[in-house]
């Protein structure tokens, strides 16, 4: 016997995982003694405060894809399972780098070599690779389910804007891995072409489809 899937349970699941991910964000602040406990808590703060909102804003683009469609089968809950687990482990990563970062500044450039910047760069990489590849998987397999033409365009839309960020991603790995431009920071700076190039999607799909999305 088939059971009909149960969208409202998928996403308190999903709604529990988010919290756990913010609450293992506050109980990894570090707790410092001493005459600097103001400077540390506070580059301490910058990165919980950033990851905290980029959380945020993965639960918002999360939630938004359930309210573009009803449509759900065992691989969207796959992908989405996926997609859980590596916003779980995604959060470290991310918040270690920007403590990385806000320590260097702190300290004029000191503290950090080559490699360990190399490494954090991949980390943030590859987990911003797969949560959007998830996103864009969900979104393809939800399109190609569709029955109503007008939901189907804002499917397929999605589907291709969430997969130009996994193209950003690759770029940045690779960037990353031949530690081109690594001085400079560009495997981070990339990620700014994210905008032009969902802008230019966006111009693109509308002119093609005649549509305004």
């Amino acid at each position: 016997m088939k059971f009909l899937h149960n969208i409202s349970r998928i996403e308190a699941f999903s709604d529990a995982v988010f919290a756990f991910a913010a609450t293992l964000m506050v109980v990894s602040l570090e707790a410092v003694d001493g005459f600097s406990v103001l400077h540390i808590s506070f580059t301490a703060f910058i990165g919980f405060a950033i990851s905290f909102f980029v959380l945020i804003m993965l639960w918002k683009m999360h939630y938004n894809f359930f309210r573009r469609t009803n449509y759900i089968d065992n691989w969207i809950i796959a992908f989405n399972s996926v997609l859980l687990f590596v916003v779980l482990y995604y959060v470290f990563p991310l918040k270690s780098m920007i403590g990385s970062l806000t320590n260097l500044f702190f300290r004029n450039g000191g503290g950090m070599t080559k490699n360990e910047l190399v490494q954090l760069f991949l980390l943030y990489g590859v987990g911003f690779f797969l949560i959007f590849l998830c996103i864009s998987l969900m979104y393809y397999r939800a399109y190609k389910r569709s029955k109503e033409i007008d939901n189907a365009l804002t499917l397929l839309f999605y589907t291709r804007h969430f997969a130009i960020f996994c193209g950003v991603a690759v770029l940045s790995i690779l960037l990353s891995v031949s530690e081109f431009g690594l001085i400079i920071g560009a495997p981070g700076f990339i990620y700014s072409l994210i905008g032009l190039f969902c802008y230019l999607h966006a111009k693109q799909f509308n002119k093609k489809h005649n549509t305004l999305i």
